[in-house]
């Protein structure tokens, strides 16, 4: 259970309202420590992680793996800037290119996802400079997210989030996720690229169905437009394979991954075919921080323990109890109008706008959820999780919607 606010806690949520910009309303928690699924306040009270930092501590908090790397690498050296070679940078980018098959891949780091998808459009336009002349504008989904700046924010297919900040870039369309016959119509000679979520985690946990995805793959193969997957979420063993798009038998051209890469280190890539790759020249393109030493050793290692300890078995078999205990749970409250997703990604939509209440209502209790917007709640545990955390939070869970139903 969660407790009143301690005196750090306290001081903390001041001085944040009054010298930090207020872009997330946080909850009045100071978290200070975390081991697995667990996280402590300052307090010491505990709380079933059930969101993993959006996604992006696959490994759990704390894993002693990652640290031993990140506190060997600190020792040494942390930045020199990409004008020079470092260590695990190469070794990183090999590592990542044999997560895919059918040949060698060549790697962008950056700092997170949105820089990476923001790469991954500018390599688009790059590649079809010298190859389809006129060709510009990148397609993607309704309901997707793609990032938070401008050209991120245009390609993304949310018009709420959008409208505080036109105009925006131009040379983006938008089209309904799973409509074969949109996608056709869309992919015209103006386009450069198709850029696609396999599972739309902020938009609200939607997967693309396995017939629209081999449909756009062959679309743009006929149409010579590059197929570009963003896995920032779905990456990195959460939905069972390395990525999302395996499952399909897809082949992209171009690939974008960040949160799990390093267990929470801000870290990204773009990762590309070599023809692709090939496009960008010295100057193209360029990042201070990306691929730094520290998080790229952080990275090495969150690879290999995520490899070691089977994270996308697990992933597959908890995923697909959660989502039956959650299916349970929707038989008995109407409320729960469907639940779906992949792997340990999950999403429920509600027929009342009461999801905020719901999650504030398991925080309570020391449950960490999260909402998308008011009818849908999303699950995005580390992939440690196992079928006795599934129960605690499925018995808590229960107990909140007969609450909210009375």
């Amino acid at each position: 259970m969660t407790k009143d606010m301690g005196v750090k806690a306290t001081a903390a949520f001041g001085l944040d309202a009054k010298y930090v910009m207020q872009t997330y309303a946080r909850k009045p928690i100071l978290f200070v420590s975390g081991k697995g699924m667990r996280l402590f306040d300052d307090e010491g009270a505990e709380y079933l992680d059930f969101v993993s930092g959006i996604g992006a501590v696959n490994l759990g908090h704390s894993h002693p793996a990652v640290c031993e790397a990140i506190a060997r690498q600190g020792k040494r050296l942390t930045h020199v800037s990409n004008l020079y070679y470092v260590e695990h940078r190469a070794e990183l980018a090999e590592e990542l290119s044999g997560l895919f098959d059918g040949g060698t891949r060549r790697v962008f780091f950056s700092n997170s996802g949105t820089e990476a998808n923001e790469g991954a459009i500018k390599l688009a336009r790059r590649f079809a400079q010298d190859r389809h002349p006129g060709a510009f504008k990148v397609v993607t989904a309704e309901r997707s997210f793609h990032g938070r700046t401008l050209a991120t924010l245009a390609a993304t297919g949310q018009a709420a989030k959008q409208e505080r900040f036109l105009p925006l870039p131009e040379g983006f369309s938008h089209v309904p996720l799973n409509d074969i016959d949109a996608l056709d119509a869309a992919l015209d000679e103006t386009v450069a690229a198709l850029l696609l979520e396999v599972v739309q985690g902020e938009g609200g946990v939607f997967p693309a169905n396995a017939g629209y995805l081999s449909a756009a793959e062959q679309l743009c193969r006929e149409r010579g437009i590059l197929l570009m997957i963003d896995e920032v979420q779905t990456g990195f063993f959460r939905t069972g394979p390395a990525f999302a798009h395996q499952a399909f038998g897809l082949m992209p051209d171009v690939v974008t991954v960040a949160k799990a890469m390093a267990n929470g280190l801000p870290v990204g890539a773009v990762i590309a075919c070599e023809e692709v790759a090939e496009a960008f020249m010295p100057g193209d393109h360029g990042s201070t921080f990306g691929g730094g030493p520290l998080v790229c050793a952080a990275a090495r290692a969150t690879l290999r323990a995520l490899s070691d300890e089977q994270c996308g078995r697990n992933a597959l078999s908890a995923g697909a109890y959660l989502q039956a205990r959650l299916g349970e749970l929707m038989q008995g409250f109407p409320l729960i109008s469907d639940v779906r997703g992949a792997g340990l990604m999950v999403g429920c939509s509600l027929t009342e706008p009461v999801a905020a209440e719901v999650v504030g209502m398991l925080l309570r209790r020391g449950l960490l959820v999260n909402n998308i917007g008011a009818n849908i709640i999303r699950f995005l545990p580390p992939l440690l999780c196992k079928t006795a955390e599934v129960d605690t939070l499925c018995a808590n869970l229960e107990e909140v919607l007969v609450e909210v139903c009375a």
